[in-house]
């Protein structure tokens, strides 16, 4: 393993200006351009040949050892978050990487400087596919809404999207390693995945002072409705990881008159698909009884977001090894589900995946106060870890990642039927009909 170690030393410079240059030029999700355009330029001067995404930001790239085996594909994130509190944040955009996406792009592109060294791929067997993926971030549903009505994309999330693409035909199992703010390395059993929601309160414009009467306020609706998604939450089982938690985005526009429509977005939550559905109607239930209590309507979006991650049972084993062969630590394993939410988990649906976690940030993740302090952890470290994972998949024949391929069983048979599932979750529409004797009718 020193070997391989020392080949990710040798750029070290390279890992670290990428982290400083990637965290100076902050772009949220499907508008990554620039963070995009600087890694394709460093892997095509490194040597590789991209097969870039087309109309969205991102690219793909493989090596091939020349010798039959299975193909890893191996993820650095592109995009950032909005925080525009946070003292790094881009004055004009308020986006900041206060979630450590360029430490992962800095250790990507480390891994590819490394794997291009002299005889590095010597006792390797099968292919290494290598990807910047754009929008992990589940920010800006507005947005994205708007580029699926376009055609521009067809899922929320990149991975998803790059699936859908077939960039990742061909790969047998992936990985990616994420920034965290804790100590040591370290992985979890999974994580939760959600539903994204865009919700329209539809009022009655009127004089807030002169008379209100004859308005139907859509923010005392969506206040009435927040409420009720608030008091049903002692109805979600513990066992499930239920989170719900929406923001208001447009509440108005003068305050001297009646709101007429009023716009939320939120998250639903959950251990499983079935706990997301479940919990997905009761939210919808609540907020069309915000609706009713003032006779307004509501149009909610449902918009499948990202499936539960599962971390494969091989793949923790795998990371547990290489933690120790190429950094000489021992990785936390957490028997945890983590609430948090990425479209690893579309992926974790069809192949073996690992999504763990490498330390050297400080603060609250998504927060003000979010930093890489130690790029060396986060960038460096972490790109040895990667390639070791690498070596030990593909050494030997590839047995190791024969092994956890032929162990593993796929929630889906194929990307196809994921595709159609997770688009059964898609619900767009006004949910009440008012009859002209009062009654409502009301879809969930």
């Amino acid at each position: 393993m020193e070997r391989y170690v020392k080949a990710v030393e040798k750029h070290r410079d390279l890992i670290l200006k990428a982290q400083n240059d990637i965290w100076a030029n902050p772009e949220t999700g499907y508008r990554e351009v620039k963070t995009s355009r600087y890694l394709e330029e460093a892997f095509e001067k490194l040597g590789y040949s991209l097969q870039r995404a087309g109309n969205i930001p991102g690219f793909v790239t493989v090596l091939d050892t020349g010798r039959e085996g299975p193909e890893v594909l191996v993820l650095g994130e592109l995009d950032s978050l909005l925080c525009p509190d946070h003292p790094d944040a881009d004055p004009e955009t308020g986006a900041v990487h206060c979630c450590g996406h360029s430490a992962q792009c800095a250790a990507l592109l480390g891994i590819a400087a490394a794997l291009k060294e002299p005889g590095i791929l010597d006792d390797l067997c099968g292919r290494i596919r290598l990807c910047a993926v754009p929008a992990e971030e589940l920010i800006e549903i507005e947005y994205r809404s708007e580029l699926i009505r376009q055609g521009v994309i067809h899922f929320m999330g990149g991975k998803s999207e790059f699936l859908y693409r077939g960039l990742f035909d061909g790969v047998d199992l992936a990985f990616m390693v994420h920034t965290t703010s804790g100590k040591n390395f370290d992985v979890s059993r999974g994580a939760v995945g959600c539903i994204a929601k865009r919700i329209e309160y539809q009022g009655v414009s009127a004089h807030a002072g002169g008379s209100p009467w004859m308005g139907c306020n859509a923010l005392y609706a969506a206040t009435a409705g927040l409420g009720a998604v608030n008091s049903i939450r002692e109805t979600f089982a513990e066992r499930d990881l239920i989170r719900v938690h929406p923001i208001i985005t447009h509440g108005g526009k003068a305050v001297n008159a009646i709101p007429d429509s009023v716009v939320l977005e939120s998250y639903v939550r959950g251990s499983s698909f079935e706990a997301i559905r479940s919990a997905n109607r009761k939210v919808n239930r609540a907020l069309c009884g915000g609706a009713l209590s003032l006779g307004a309507n509501v149009a909610i979006r449902d918009i499948s977001g990202y499936a539960p991650l599962k971390n494969d049972n091989g793949m923790i084993e795998l990371a547990k090894d290489a933690a120790m062969a190429a950094l000489g630590e021992e990785l936390e394993i957490n028997e945890r589900i983590g609430t948090g939410s990425t479209d690893m988990g579309d992926l974790s649906c069809l192949m073996p995946v690992i999504h763990p976690h490498a330390p050297g940030a400080v603060g609250k993740s998504h927060g003000s106060d979010y930093f890489v302090k130690d790029p060396e952890r986060a960038c460096v470290s972490s790109a040895k870890w990667q390639l070791g994972m690498l070596v030990l998949l593909l050494k030997n024949g590839a047995e190791r990642a024969r092994k956890i391929k032929a162990d593993y069983v796929p929630r889906f048979e194929s990307k196809e039927a994921y595709f159609d599932y997770v688009r059964s979750m898609n619900c767009d529409g006004n949910r009440i009909e008012y009859d002209a004797d009062g009654m409502a009718h009301v879809r969930l």
